[in-house]
């Protein structure tokens, strides 16, 4: 792990003034209250008593003491000294005179104050706080150095140098980031290992390795995309990784491993340690069997999009062709309902009046019309999305018999009809006596629910299938 990593902004400010302090910095860390003056009223003269008051302070607002008090900036010093009754802050360059003055006034400071040194226990705490945040997460070492940097001064602990700091932050994120390889290189056994060193070897199909191939996503939505796409779950789904307990690794720390093996070559992956190697494996594996069961659902998802799309399309297509024969068909029937309202017609010739202007047969057959190209208020194309059965065909079958779904409680009735057509997709038989009905919405039940008892003997249409004891037709088309 690399070791310098602070910026030039960080390593200025560690234990420094990087400029004047501002009024409520001021007032935070350099208010003297009644306490403080009497502890620096302890001190001889005027130069120690300021010069032990910036002390005071500096510990304060930079968490270390200053050798040389002349980076103390002014405004400091002046704000000091008003808090002391000192005019002529001049008198501070006497206190730099002695350096046993500085020491010894740093240690009554640490009693006082109850500032303690980077040693134990306090080293094993942060250690243990370090260690922590970089398991869970993968946190850049800059920010954990403003951490421990933080922590520090919370718990007044005067600050070690910043090389200190920074090799203790390296050397527990390497630990971190070994225990995470170390884990994941045991999830897998002796043959999972095998078949996924292969992952680094070309396909028998193209000169690309499996792990390359594996990476390429869809890119078009059809059918046939679709199929591949579920392959490509498939095949990761193969690993057998996906049932191993991982709750006790971090999901961040795993996440990225992944996608830096999404990223990074085969030849970079070939040329790690066996542990590191095996862990950026199993890495990508465990990651990319949900991200390619997603890429297959989008695919499915936009698909059925297009279909609805062109069910409707059709649908309005046939509604417009339809429309002067409905008008036609629906102003004979009005001037044949006239007939109903006029009062001068008595009750027992309305019948005859009606078949005089139009005759029986005729009628019988506007009525029909009319049944067969009126669409109900809640009808969504419903017949047009049937006749599209032949594309769901293509792919649903190959979806339903490959991806095992689960659901909520309150998807029950979908799940079992998923089911119910994984099972019957590859039978012959027309005619089903258990057949799921609870999933059919109210929208669908005109077109699927055969209201007749009696068994019709003519085969069932694209997506229905026929039960003879209820005269229920269901349908493979998801809506």
């Amino acid at each position: 792990m690399p070791v310098d990593f602070l910026t030039t902004e960080q390593t200025e400010s560690y234990g420094r003034f990087t400029g004047e302090p501002d009024e409520l910095q001021l007032a935070r860390y350099f208010h003297l209250d009644e306490a403080d003056k009497e502890f620096i009223g302890k001190s001889r003269g005027d130069h120690n008593r300021l010069g032990i008051a910036l002390q005071i302070g500096c510990v304060r607002f930079l968490g270390t003491f200053l050798t040389d008090m002349n980076h103390i900036p002014s405004g400091v010093r002046h704000f000091t000294a008003r808090q002391l009754g000192i005019r002529d802050i001049t008198v501070l360059a006497e206190y730099g005179q002695r350096e046993n003055t500085r020491r010894e006034h740093a240690a009554l400071i640490r009693q006082h104050y109850q500032y303690r040194e980077f040693a134990w226990p306090w080293t094993f705490r942060l250690t243990r706080l370090l260690y922590t945040r970089s398991w869970i997460s993968n946190e850049r070492p800059g920010l954990l150095f403003d951490l421990a940097t933080g922590w520090l001064m919370q718990h007044r602990i005067i600050l070690p140098g910043a090389t200190t700091l920074t090799r203790l932050i390296s050397e527990v994120r390497e630990k971190a980031t070994l225990r995470l390889w170390n884990k994941l290189a045991l999830i897998p056994s002796a043959e999972q290992r095998s078949q996924l060193e292969m992952l680094l070897g070309p396909t028998d199909c193209s000169r690309l390795s499996l792990l390359e191939s594996l990476k390429k996503g869809p890119v078009t939505i059809s059918g046939p995309a679709f199929n591949e796409a579920i392959e490509r779950w498939k095949t990761l789904n193969d690993f057998g990784l996906h049932a191993e307990n991982l709750s006790t690794l971090p999901a961040v720390r795993l996440k990225n491993l992944a996608r830096y093996a999404g990223m990074t070559s085969v030849f970079n992956i070939a040329r790690m340690s066996p542990q590191k190697r095996m862990a950026v494996l199993v890495a990508f594996v465990l990651a990319w069997e949900t991200l390619a069961l997603d890429d297959a659902l989008d695919v499915l998802d936009a698909m059925l999009a297009v279909i609805i799309r062109d069910a409707r399309k059709i649908g309005q297509k046939k509604r417009l062709r339809s429309l002067k024969d409905l008008d036609k068909s629906a102003l004979a029937l009005a001037s044949a309902c006239s007939y109903l309202l006029k009062e001068e017609t008595p009750d027992e010739s309305i019948r005859a009046e009606v078949f005089s202007y139009i005759p029986r047969q005729k009628l019988a057959e506007i009525i029909t019309l009319v049944r067969e190209i009126a669409r109900p208020s809640d009808d969504n194309f419903h017949e047009e999305m049937v006749e599209q059965y032949g594309r769901v065909r293509r792919f649903l079958p190959h979806l339903l018999n490959t991806v095992k779904f689960s659901s909520a409680p309150a998807g029950v009735t979908t799940l079992n009809a998923c089911d119910y057509l994984s099972r019957e997709f590859s039978s012959r038989r027309q005619f089903f006596d258990d057949a799921p009905t609870e999933i059919i919405s109210r929208s669908w039940k005109r077109l699927v629910i055969n209201k007749e008892k009696h068994r019709e003997h003519e085969k069932p249409r694209g997506s229905h299938r026929m039960m003879p004891s209820t005269g229920v037709k269901i349908t493979t088309i998801i809506s």
